[in-house]
């Protein structure tokens, strides 16, 4: 099936558009994509009409134009029919938004769907869920345009059975300014699954790392997700729900998903260099730090800062997760003490970590991570900048990033996430450096490097 259509549509038909309830699903859909998308939207209902000056079209197939996409917000009961009449008409692929199949008790229902679906060969998202969010072209998602946090434009690829968790990483990301790609909410994943995804994710030009939000899967579907990840070129994060017996309860009443053996799973994972998130901080740091970098690590960390309790932390936080911090021989710690000001040559320790001290300057800070960006010793340098150090001016975020420009060894920012040094981290992140919010943060950025070993 080509799923490409279904995320740069050029007509949208969104099937269920009311004339009397303005905060109806399909409502919201078809005015959101009418004034704010691409798509040249055409909004269908049974009793025909006219709504806000546009004619209300009875059926699908008495729209003169070929559809792309259809969105169906309407009873169960009759989604069926709406999927036959969407193949009848030539559409190329469909969102069904309505909810009421196998997570309610009505398989049969479900199953009717995809046999209808599969016989032609249609490709469609859900149902239960709020489909597909792919900017500029197609927003599904029945939230009104004032309530939707839009992360900018970015490298992710979210694909979630959950659209509330989904959103609340789309939320999470904006925060942190990660940008997006592409989300998906496949809510019971009838037909298109996590593997479909995964497979048209990865031929994506626009996107750099995959992240999954997952309940279950059925029979060895399970085990052939994890193998394509596994020998995926790009990042895949997934986050895992049902760990529990309760959880794995609240599983089956949502999506109607097999949660399975969780332990199992992440086992599995981790044998296929697949990266598992704990929760969802995990999630949008690892997303943060593949967003900026591709290539994995072994885990030689070289550490920067101005604080010696910041450096004392990050030691520690890097040793709990198994990470080594090489000591500096004598000879390049005299060769960095030459190199910074001579203000700071006899109080600032030049071990691993570095610490310049507050009196440091932008220029001692560049010329220590120059300096590690050389050495074999290292494959990824933590450099913990606190703007409230005088000598840090606004400059030295973008300054520091170019030695990652320059050198090719992976740089993780610490600075603390507040409005008055909002141009630190913005120096970063605009040049493509993950900037964390903690020493913890940082460090589990430099985990999911570390996990991430394509087989």
């Amino acid at each position: 099936m080509n799923l490409g259509t279904l995320f740069r549509p050029k007509t949208l038909a969104v099937i269920g558009v009311s004339l009397t309830n303005e905060k109806h699903p399909a409502n919201v859909i078809y005015n959101k994509n009418n004034f704010r998308l691409q798509a040249k939207v055409f909004p269908v209902n049974d009793r025909g009409g006219i709504y806000q000056g546009e004619k209300v079209y009875a059926s699908i197939l008495e729209i003169p134009e070929k559809i792309d996409l259809a969105v169906i917000a309407t009873r169960a009961e009759v989604v069926p029919k709406m999927i036959t009449e969407c193949i009848q008409a030539g559409a190329a692929g469909a969102v069904v938004i309505s909810g009421g199949f196998a997570e309610r008790g009505r398989k049969d229902l479900q199953d009717r769907m995809v046999a209808i679906a599969k016989e032609a060969e249609f490709p469609f998202i859900g149902p239960n869920c709020l489909g597909i969010y792919s900017p500029p072209y197609v927003d599904t998602f029945f939230i009104p345009s004032e309530r939707m946090v839009r992360p900018e434009k970015g490298r992710v690829g979210l694909i979630s059975q959950s659209g509330g968790i989904l959103v609340d990483h789309m939320i999470k990301l904006a925060g942190e300014g990660i940008g997006l790609s592409k989300a998906v909410s496949i809510g019971n994943k009838a037909l298109i699954r996590e593997l479909d995804l995964l497979n048209y994710f990865l031929d994506d030009p626009e996107i750099n790392v995959i992240a999954f939000y997952i309940e279950g899967f059925e029979g060895r579907e399970g085990r052939e997700f994890v193998l394509r990840a596994g020998s995926c070129p790009k990042p895949v994060v997934v986050l895992k729900s049902g760990k529990t017996s309760l959880g794995v309860q609240a599983v089956s009443s949502h999506t109607a998903s097999m949660a399975g053996d969780y332990e199992v799973f992440s086992a599995v994972l981790a044998q296929h260099g697949v990266v598992e998130a704990k929760d969802q901080f995990e999630l949008i740091s690892f997303c943060e730090a593949f967003s900026c970098y591709q290539k994995p690590i072994d885990g030689r960390i070289g550490i920067i800062t101005g604080s010696g309790g910041h450096g004392t932390i990050a030691v520690d936080a890097c040793i709990s997760h198994g990470f080594s911090v090489p000591s500096l021989s004598d000879q390049d710690q005299w060769e960095i003490r030459k190199r910074v000001s001579p203000r700071i040559q006899t109080i600032a320790s030049f071990n691993n970590p570095i610490d310049l001290t507050g009196s440091a300057v932008d220029d001692d800070f560049i010329e220590a991570a120059k300096f590690l960006s050389k050495k074999e010793e290292f494959d990824c340098i933590m450099i913990l900048l606190l703007p409230h150090i005088p000598g840090i001016t606004s400059d030295s975020a973008a300054r520091l990033s170019q030695i990652y420009w320059q050198e090719g060894k992976p740089i993780i920012a610490y600075v603390p996430h507040v409005d008055k040094y909002l141009m630190f981290v913005e120096g970063f992140q605009l040049n493509k450096i993950p900037v964390a919010h903690s020493i913890e943060e940082a460090v589990h950025m430099a985990e999911a490097l570390r996990r991430h070993q394509p087989c």
